[in-house]
């Protein structure tokens, strides 16, 4: 949304209305504080109500209980993570696709490791007893996938993606109806072969950026992070088919 149809939104709003939006704001900036604290399992409302200066039946009245407190930091996560990666993609030329690839990568890493606790609550182990609704969660969920996924589609349509070897192009049948699917579903010129190559890359960057976050390497075993991850993106570049990589 653009500042001049935020602000429009705004003044449209009831004093009431803006008052509540703001409450809410203040709890979700709170339940990100705690979460970087504690951790998403210990999250409590009463905390946050303590820290928001009312007493807990009062938080009540905006959000419901911890679930509802989960499904909203999930949602502003998986918002702020979109954002960085659409600004960072956004800041190459248009046709330079390996560059926004690259931009991608960068930015996911970049925002992991400013927000470790949010990664881990988005990218981590499941919360105990909690079940994301994805009524709420798909969208903004599925914000890094679909613009990675419509780089490499805009990759391929220009002629800049190759195709993989004849032997690694051979999708089994199974496979390819699901492939087919999500072809279908987001309207991809992509071959099954280099639509099968891009999950792995998608998993990939992510399981490279979660060894880093949550410590798997362990302490002393790289010293330079940077460039190591920029070697998991050229590799990562070359997997998905970019030329020259």
């Amino acid at each position: 949304m653009s500042d001049a149809a935020a602000s429009a939104e705004t003044s449209l709003r009831t004093p009431r209305e803006r008052a509540r939006a703001q409450t809410i704001a203040d709890i979700v900036r709170l339940g990100r504080e705690h979460l970087a604290a504690h951790g998403a399992a210990a999250l409590s409302l009463r905390a946050v109500a303590r820290d928001l200066g009312v007493v807990s039946s009062a938080v009540y009245r905006y959000v419901a209980n911890r679930d509802e407190l989960l499904t909203l930091l999930l949602v502003d996560a998986y918002n702020d993570l979109g954002d960085a990666v659409d600004a960072a993609v956004n800041a190459e030329a248009e046709h330079d696709f390996a560059g926004r690839f690259g931009a991608l990568g960068l930015a996911v890493r970049g925002w992991a490791l400013r927000e470790p606790a949010r990664y881990g609550l988005l990218f981590g182990s499941p919360v105990p007893g909690y079940r994301a609704p994805a009524s709420q969660t798909e969208a903004p969920g599925t914000r890094v996938i679909y613009s990675l996924v419509g780089i490499l589609d805009a990759a391929y349509r220009a002629g800049e993606l190759t195709a993989p070897p004849a032997r690694a192009a051979v999708v089994p049948s199974a496979l390819a109806a699901d492939l087919e699917a999500i072809r279908a579903g987001l309207g991809l010129a992509v071959p099954d072969g280099l639509i099968a190559n891009g999950v792995l890359v998608w998993t990939s960057l992510f399981g490279a950026v979660s060894f880093e976050v949550f410590g798997q390497y362990g302490a002393d075993t790289f010293s330079a992070r940077d460039q190591l991850f920029e070697h998991h993106l050229a590799v990562l570049a070359g997997m998905a088919g970019f030329q020259g990589s």
